[in-house]
């Protein structure tokens, strides 16, 4: 967690550094291929250089970025968690619990769909 500890340090309100730490020790204990990265600011997983799940924060919510494939394909799954999205990202309000199971799908499902990609996005 090395790799995050800068961008952790940033996070000002307390709660909101617990949950996104928690997330991101939970993702590389889940998959511990992925590699840990900071680009645009942002904590995100890659494997084998190409882009897997990235994570932000706002006020009201963590963002979870799998990519627009990757809401596409779960876009009724993350309602039913109770969560909305755009185009992008899912927002996971600091007030709900985050589906884990849900974000371990999207993970699985672009690490399956992107294991022969040589480019960064889709």
């Amino acid at each position: 967690m090395e790799t995050f500890a800068e961008y952790l340090a940033t996070l000002k309100e307390p709660d909101q550094r617990e949950r996104v730490e928690e997330v991101l020790e939970w993702v590389k204990e889940e998959f511990p291929h992925l590699d840990e990265r900071i680009a645009w600011n942002q904590p995100m997983f890659t494997d084998h250089g190409t882009y897997i799940i990235g994570f932000s924060v706002a006020k009201k919510h963590m963002a979870v970025a799998p990519e627009r494939e990757g809401i596409l394909h779960f876009s009724e799954a993350i309602k039913e968690s109770g969560f909305e999205h755009t185009k992008m990202l899912v927002r996971i309000p600091w007030s709900k619990p985050v589906d884990y199971q849900l974000l371990r799908r999207m993970i699985t499902f672009n690490i399956e769909e992107k294991k022969n990609y040589t480019s960064f996005w889709r």
